[in-house]
């Protein structure tokens, strides 16, 4: 039986961009959430933005969802879906329209082929640290990511 909608919040966080970052989601299930988060050594703002988005829909995809809402306070990645500037990357071999190569590109790859995966997956753009209880909730998963990973090395 496939049930109806699923939510998801993400954020991205880095330190001294480029520099350590962390990625933080927040899915939200009707019996439910689950947390997800992650670290990296070298990046930049922007990447972990994605690569919260990728992990959660790559968690969100092994379920049965008739909708998939993401919601991000990421322009850059809202943008890049709802404007389909991706399908246009990808046309025009992943280059700008001032055929310079696409920033991210392995990521924005990734994303392509999981927004392919399944048809209703909306990208909602939230306002960043604006009292949303699951967008802050994502932020402090994403600054706690990088806490531990620098903890760790």
């Amino acid at each position: 039986m496939t049930k109806t909608k699923i939510r998801i919040y993400t954020d991205g966080a880095c330190s001294n961009n480029p520099g350590p970052g962390g990625w933080g989601a927040i899915i939200l299930l009707p019996e439910g959430k689950e947390e997800v988060s992650g670290y990296e050594e070298e990046t930049t703002n922007n990447r972990m933005e994605l690569k919260a988005v990728i992990s959660a829909l790559k968690v969100a995809l092994m379920l049965d969802y008739k909708r998939i809402d993401v919601y991000s306070d990421s322009a850059y990645v809202v943008n890049a879906v709802k404007q389909k500037w991706i399908r246009k990357w990808e046309f025009n071999g992943w280059k700008t329209t001032s055929k310079q190569d696409v920033k991210n590109r392995d990521l924005w790859e990734t994303l392509s082929k999981l927004l392919k995966k399944h048809k209703r997956i909306n990208l909602i753009k939230v306002k960043g640290h604006s009292g949303n209880k699951y967008n802050e909730r994502a932020d402090v998963l994403a600054k706690r990511a990088i806490e531990r990973g620098l903890e760790g090395a």
